[in-house]
């Protein structure tokens, strides 16, 4: 992956039980007549390759998502509230009710905060960015 990318997290109100998204994903998805085998996105691997927050956006997907929506539609408002304000790549975190919102730049991102803060569709909002080194090893000082 390189680049930078820069977000929007809106929080909602309340929160969404992990085993009944889970539970409801199951039931979605047996409604489907064929179930297609997981596999990696060529098309996101290329868009985290060119660094360009604009070509991945559009291949962002979390296969939660239609279940968490289903059991808080509201999110479905967030989401649109984020495209409507210009974020290149929309979906709800992990089994929700978090939604993220992929922005342009820093500045775009900070901009997509207040503009989802106004719209009032969620309890709080901050901006992260990525990609972060991650877990690091801190060595255990002794105590003197």
């Amino acid at each position: 992956m390189s680049g930078s990318y820069h977000w929007a997290l809106a929080f909602a109100s309340g929160g969404l039980s992990t085993p009944e998204v889970y539970a409801t994903c199951d039931r979605l998805r047996a409604a489907r007549s064929v179930q297609p085998e997981p596999q990696l996105s060529g098309p996101l691997m290329a868009a985290l390759r060119s660094g360009d927050p604009a070509a991945v956006g559009p291949e962002l997907v979390n296969d939660l998502q239609p279940a968490a929506i289903s059991l808080r539609p509201e999110l479905r408002r967030a989401l649109l509230a984020g495209r409507e304000h210009g974020a290149v790549g929309v979906m709800v975190s992990g089994s929700g009710p978090t939604c993220l919102f992929l922005a342009r730049d820093a500045a775009h991102a900070r901009d997509l905060a207040v503009s989802l803060t106004g719209a009032g569709i969620c309890r709080a909002v901050t901006v992260a960015s990525g990609p972060v080194p991650g877990a690091a090893v801190v060595p255990v000082r002794e105590s003197v």
